[in-house]
């Protein structure tokens, strides 16, 4: 059966480039008599609010766009995620990083400084069990990154045709922040195989961070689901649409009638 998912994130009203991707994923729930799941990915805390998401709800009953499971609270699954990263570790496919804030900020303006990327060097990735133990029990905070696997990713994007990232484009991004909440991809890719999603259908801008959730979905030893990343709603400078342009949200374009 046919699974999709709509992920809003309730740190701001329902935005039309986010309604857009709703409707899709509900036309096609309904066209292949499948299922949509409502998951709020409340994983920024600072920014999400209770009052959002209610808005963000009403707006879809307002459209008419119904969904069948959900809504879905990535707060309130934080343990699911602690036991994937946790299997990750005892695979080798995750390692803990005690690198400080202001040690990768300063790697950070070097690589920029060099005309390079700015990604993590994996000091941490191999350290020597007795330098690891030691830092351990110093009780020094940590985040837990991935340790990707050194090959090539590609897909077949049911909109866009086909995607190839060479072998080095995913780097150990963070699964855990110190804090012990998940990091957005992570989240992401854990629910969609908990979930059973079959099919993410959602706007070109994820194209970046698909690489990432394919690896972590093939680190779990299940099957991506199938992707399909459309185009974005633009102004007529050509540029993303956003509140420059004027009204963006259902909640603005309901009040104006």
């Amino acid at each position: 059966m046919v699974r999709v998912r709509f992920a809003p994130s309730p740190t701001g009203h329902l935005h039309v480039g986010n309604t857009r991707t709703a409707l899709m994923n509900y036309l096609f729930a309904r066209k292949e008599q499948g299922r949509l799941v409502v998951r709020i990915e409340d994983t920024d805390i600072e920014r999400s609010a209770a009052d959002y998401e209610r808005s963000i709800l009403d707006d879809l009953e307002w459209l008419g766009i119904s969904w069948d499971e959900g809504p879905i609270r990535q707060t309130d699954r934080l343990p699911t995620y602690h036991t994937y990263a946790q299997d990750l570790l005892e695979k080798g496919r995750a390692y803990r990083c005690y690198c400080t804030e202001e040690e990768l900020e300063r790697k950070r303006k070097e690589a920029i400084r060099k005309g390079e990327p700015p990604r993590y060097d994996g000091t941490c990735r191999d350290l020597p069990p007795e330098v690891r133990k030691q830092i351990e029990g110093e009780g020094r905070p940590f985040v837990v990154r991935f340790k990707p696997f050194a090959k090539a990713i590609h897909w077949a994007d049911t909109i866009c045709g086909d995607f190839h990232f060479p072998h080095n484009a995913v780097d150990d991004f963070i699964l855990l922040k110190q804090s012990g909440v998940p990091s957005y991809n992570f989240a992401a890719a854990v629910d969609d195989v908990e979930m059973g999603i079959t099919h993410v259908i959602r706007g070109a801008d994820h194209v970046p961070n698909t690489p990432k959730q394919i690896m972590l979905i093939e680190a779990f030893g299940r099957k991506p689901p199938q992707y399909a990343h459309h185009s974005l709603l633009v102004g007529n400078d050509r540029k993303q649409l956003s509140k420059r342009h004027g009204a963006t949200s259902v909640r603005d374009l309901r009040e104006m009638g």
